[in-house]
């Protein structure tokens, strides 16, 4: 772990500390991967915790394990500070917020999705949530996809999920093929890294041991729970490339496998998400919620975050080995590339269930280029509340 030294100009943060600066932080976490950057301000360059150079191999080894981004650089800045524990803390104080705005939204949705005004909302909401989910896919094509055969993995990627096969085996088949046909991709840098000591394994194998313990105990005394943590856990390992890849992963397995909720309401789910804080797979405690009650959401969102957690804390003490081994970034860039695939065909599926008119392809048209030109969601979800509500709503 980092010595005193890298601590010059503050005293090193407690849990404590660490726990209370997150949780403020998670409190305005809206824009997903995008808080990275505030994270950075908080630990390098206002309180000095970190270097700037081990923040960034954090963000490197974050984007390179499955699991929504932001909130396992939360968690990796506390593991360079305080180990074990202060990831942990600065994991669930990134993350506590999301959980119980998410939590209170679903309940208010559960109590007035019916009414009037309510459907009008979530009629456009719906619609903007196509919108974003469309322009994510863009942004993923633009990032990732550089040459043909990295456009022919993408679309063989959507092809398979449209035709119905599972995400998963359309994954573990991507990055299959990044194996066989990707060769030629780049090098690993090499860089030094910071060396972990035995305690975050042995932790790692503890909580490891734990999380088994209470999922056995779910699997016999709460069937239902388990399934809601087991399925979001399932998600949240194959959702390489940060939250947005978990989209098709979470919809096949909430809509198609468990009809848990139909796409209409999973797509209200992922709305609210977005003017929640922290990462969309906040979703998970929307559908827990639904299907469970506040038990639900507890276990749905226990399951999606914790592999997460385990993720970092497990994965960390080898990261120079994943970034300098060839086969990974082979196998890892095909996932990559298939996710530009699962996007596109999830959007095409919930447009599918959009009754489209004039006033929808105006709201949808308008909503995608205000992200494609850089508009933050937050501020575009917002006006198309009020939006949705006068265009929809009246008449």
């Amino acid at each position: 772990m980092p010595e005193a030294d890298q601590f010059p100009d503050r005293q090193k943060p407690s849990n404590g500390r660490l726990f209370i600066s997150f949780l403020r932080l998670g409190l305005t976490a809206f824009g997903g991967p995008a808080m990275v950057a505030y994270i950075k301000r908080l630990a390098v360059d206002r309180e000095h915790w970190i270097d700037g150079e081990s923040f960034s191999q954090g963000v490197t080894f974050c984007q390179m394990v499955p699991g929504a981004t932001a909130i396992q650089t939360a968690a990796y800045v506390g593991l360079l500070i305080e180990g074990w524990t202060g990831a942990l803390v600065s994991f669930v104080g990134f993350g506590l917020p999301a959980f119980i705005i998410m939590v209170i939204l679903s309940s208010l949705y559960v109590q007035t999705a019916a009414l009037p005004a309510s459907l009008a909302v979530f009629r456009g909401l719906q619609i903007i949530t196509v919108a974003i989910i469309a322009s994510a896919a863009l942004s993923f094509a633009r990032l990732y996809l550089k040459t043909w055969v990295h456009g022919v993995l993408a679309i063989i990627a959507a092809v398979l999920f449209f035709s119905g096969v599972s995400p998963i085996i359309v994954i573990l088949l991507a990055g299959l093929l990044g194996y066989l046909f990707l060769r030629e991709d780049l090098q690993a840098p090499h860089s030094k890294e910071p060396v972990m000591d035995g305690t975050v394994t042995r932790a790692f194998i503890i909580i490891t041991a734990a999380a088994g313990s209470l999922y056995l105990l779910l699997f016999f005394f709460r069937r239902d729970l388990f399934d809601l943590a087991f399925t979001m856990t399932s998600v949240d390992i194959f959702a390489f490339g940060g939250g947005f890849a978990a989209l098709p992963l979470m919809f096949h397995q909430v809509v198609d496998v468990h009809a848990w909720l139909d796409a209409p309401t999973f797509l209200n789910g992922i709305a609210l998400g977005q003017v929640t804080p922290g990462p969309i797979v906040i979703t998970a405690t929307f559908v827990g919620y639904l299907v469970g009650g506040l038990p639900g959401a507890l276990a749905a969102t226990v399951g999606m975050f914790a592999a997460s957690f385990l993720l970092v804390i497990g994965l960390a003490p080898y990261f120079n080995r994943l970034r300098d081994s060839p086969v990974y970034h082979r196998i890892f860039r095909g996932i990559l590339f298939s996710f530009v695939g699962l996007l596109v065909s999830v959007t095409m599926k919930f447009g599918m269930g959009i009754p489209w008119d004039i006033p929808s392809i105006i709201l949808g048209a308008g909503t995608f280029i205000s992200l494609v030109l850089g508009a933050e969601i937050l501020w575009v979800v917002l006006a198309g509340l009020v939006i949705s509500y006068f265009m929809f709503g009246i008449g």
